[in-house]
């Protein structure tokens, strides 16, 4: 029998998303051999990932990558990567706000972070966005809770709510909030706002591309000729935006917005992109909802919103609604973001190693 390699993990549900978290120092140094290694824990390149523990949905083949911090202020180091499912790819230029959710219970049940009473708080660097965030779960008996009352669509049941406060994500990969320096332009005869809080991302009507962005995911992820008008759009924007050739990376990310329905502030249907998201993105609800409070975004006579300073703003997506509690300075182009807030919740699933053919590392 060929030898295989014995790698810890934890498998979590954070927030709408699902995958493996890892300490970081139980992976390969080399960033190659790491990826490789995910590529066959992950069980990629298929589209059933049936080699591994992936399951073979853009949600659950995600991975979360854990460490003891160093930096001043700072508990936690988090470095997350999206697997490709039918790609022999790992990216790690986004982040993703909802695998976070399982960092500062990992934290605590590993005792890196000591338990602080009732509740305690975690601060977490994201490593891909160079951002801080809080997260404060409870913690009540001296243990990590993870039964309540808090629903969030997407997911079944209720579970203990756990606080995530994003600050300092404006401009997270571009270093601006608005890469371009406008807040509406054109690309391929398409009013687009390309955006950059908590994860780059490029906003459209849905109507502007023949749709009422009320559709479900299977019926967008079944239309391919809105895929072959939006990528070039996408991929244009990413120029734009000082990303680069983007065609191979997953950022920015598509956001195609419409009214509410719902009692909610604005629509949206997020990409990831090359299939639509189940629910909706954190990070990406972060960006979407700055959008539907700047003046003169494409979102304008869409969102139902107040513009004040602190304002809850309700994202509607195909599973729900995400809220957003957002703070910002302003609201012309020229908007300083001070800090969103999300509620979301999180289940430790299973602990043990998870195995890679000895020819992919020996560990």
């Amino acid at each position: 029998m060929a030898k295989q390699t014995p790698i810890p993990c934890v498998l979590m549900r954070g927030g709408t998303s699902k995958g493996p978290y890892f300490d970081l120092a139980d992976l390969p140094a080399d960033e190659d051999t790491r990826n490789n290694v995910l590529l066959a824990a992950m069980g990629s390149p298929d589209i059933r990932q049936i080699d591994g523990i992936g399951g073979a949905d853009s949600l659950t083949s995600k991975v979360a990558m854990v460490s003891k911090s160093k930096r001043d202020g700072i508990d936690i180091d988090y470095l997350f990567a999206q697997v490709s499912i039918d790609k022999a790819f790992v990216d790690t230029n986004p982040s993703c706000g909802n695998m976070l959710s399982g960092i500062a219970p990992y934290a605590l049940e590993k005792g890196w972070v000591p338990i602080q009473g009732e509740t305690s708080e975690v601060t977490i660097y994201n490593v891909n966005t160079d951002s801080v965030i809080e997260a404060v779960i409870q913690t009540p008996d001296g243990a990590v809770n993870y039964d309540g009352d808090a629903a969030i669509d997407g997911v079944p049941g209720t579970a203990a709510p756990i606080l995530l406060k994003f600050m300092g994500v404006a401009g997270s990969k571009t270093g601006k909030l608005l890469p371009t320096g406008k807040a509406k332009e054109e690309i391929d005869g398409i009013e687009v706002t390309c955006m950059d809080v908590a994860m780059p991302m490029v906003l459209m009507r849905a109507a502007d591309l023949g749709i009422t962005g009320h559709e479900t995911r299977d019926e967008l992820d079944a239309n391919r000729a809105l895929f072959e008008r939006m990528e070039p759009i996408r991929q244009e924007a990413g120029r734009r935006m000082g990303l680069g050739d983007v065609s191979e990376l997953v950022i920015p990310k598509i956001g195609l917005l419409s009214e509410p329905v719902d009692g909610g502030s604005i629509t949206s249907r997020y990409f990831v992109p090359t299939s639509c998201h189940a629910a909706h993105a954190v990070t990406g609800g972060m960006c979407v909802a700055t959008c539907a409070v700047m003046e003169g975004t494409v979102a304008d006579g869409l969102s139902n919103v107040d513009r004040t300073a602190e304002e809850t703003i309700v994202i509607e997506h195909p599973s729900g609604k995400l809220k957003v509690e957002l703070c910002v300075d302003g609201h012309g182009p020229d908007l300083d973001f001070v800090y969103g807030g999300v509620l979301r919740t999180a289940r430790w699933l299973f602990e043990g190693n998870v195995f890679v053919p000895s020819d992919v590392w020996a560990g």
